[in-house]
């Protein structure tokens, strides 16, 4: 058999049909619907692919239409779907939401995905040479939660071996979707054989009872040679240790070198005019991931992600095309006086001002 391409990027988990409201209101008062896709490592697959990565989703999906939506949507963004399989005996996952509410972003959710065709992927029905064919292999806490056999598999594949990819890995902590009360303990278990780890302060609080801001979450999880944790509004603050120096791209012998010794920088997100929240933290995370594969400073890597998120933060949907390369390399090399003047809004990304022109008025 041949062997897999090797890509940039493999990112594995489900995906979902997302239905979204024609108009504000109850899931119980809307009338209908418009499609779309949803899945926490096909957006970062999607985001990466339209900035000119090499990218591949693996994941399965039922041999229903949804399926085969979802399988050319994210093939349409450029994204490799070889490795994708088709399930006769379940159905693909789908799940409809009301708009957030600006001020409080609250909104409704309706999932069903529960015994989903990617809910039952496992060691033995993925392709896991085809997974382990990228530099950077980006993982979600999500996918460890929809079952037994998921949860098996994000094990084996965070598991240290020679020729382990980097692995990314999104704590994503849903606590809905864990039945058993585990999944604090178990998101814990595999964030710490991680190398990229992206936490956002609230969930490292709610799943591990970290009150004590990024230092403190630091404390729980030394070793990830790069730890983010996300903000919220205040920005980002990043921990590399000195087993991280390297640039997070070359294939490297495992198990990784863990070090303590830890550097740490902050930096401040940016003012955003809100659309929409969903999928920000995923936009985020592929845009910190599309600069460590450019082997770009740190400082660089956050502010990367920054403007990924703000790009989806002003798009409806889960999925925001990314700003061009050059746009976004622009704005994150300005001064940080200038950083902190800046505000975007809704189609920012298709403009390419210089940055003086989209400072607060």
């Amino acid at each position: 058999m041949k062997p897999p391409d090797a890509v940039d990027v493999v990112a594995l988990g489900e995906s979902m049909v997302t239905f979204l409201p024609s108009r504000p209101g109850r899931l119980a008062d809307v009338p209908s619907f418009d499609r779309a896709i949803g899945g926490a490592e096909s957006n970062v697959a999607c985001g990466l692919a339209a900035a000119g990565f090499a990218v591949r989703w693996v994941s399965r999906v039922g041999t229903d239409g949804f399926g085969d939506h979802l399988v050319e949507t994210v093939g349409g963004y450029g994204v490799d779907t070889s490795a994708v399989g088709r399930d006769p005996s379940r159905p693909t996952g789908v799940y409809f939401r009301t708009a957030g509410d600006r001020a409080t972003d609250a909104h409704e959710v309706a999932y069903y995905r529960a015994g989903s065709a990617a809910s039952a992927m496992s060691v033995d029905n993925v392709d896991l040479a085809a997974v382990r064919a990228g530099r950077v292999l980006h993982l979600s806490g999500i996918t460890a939660a929809l079952s037994d056999t998921c949860l098996s598999l994000l094990r084996e594949l965070t598991a240290p071996g020679v020729g382990r990819p980097v692995v990314s890995f999104d704590v994503n902590y849903r606590a809905g979707l864990w039945r058993d009360g585990e999944g604090p303990r178990v998101l814990l278990e595999l964030a710490r054989q991680a190398d990229i780890v992206f936490v956002g302060e609230d969930e490292a609080e709610e799943a591990w009872r970290v009150t004590g801001g990024p230092a403190a979450i630091r404390t729980v999880l030394p070793e990830p040679s790069v730890l983010v944790v996300k903000q919220g509004g205040k920005g980002a603050t990043a921990f590399v240790s000195a087993a991280g120096e390297w640039g997070l791209v070359a294939q490297f012998p495992a198990p990784l070198g863990r070090s303590r010794s830890t550097s740490s920088i902050f930096v401040p997100a940016l003012a955003v005019d809100v659309v929409a929240t969903t999928g920000a933290g995923d936009a985020f995370a592929a845009g910190f991931l599309s600069a460590t594969l450019r082997e770009l400073p740190l400082k660089d890597r956050l502010r990367h992600g920054h403007l990924w998120a703000a790009a989806a933060l002003t798009a409806p949907g889960d999925l925001a095309a990314p700003p061009a390369r050059a746009h976004a390399d622009r704005l994150a090399a300005v001064g940080d006086d200038t950083w902190g003047t800046l505000r975007l809004g809704p189609g920012w990304t298709q403009a390419d001002p210089a940055p003086e022109e989209v400072r607060t008025p």
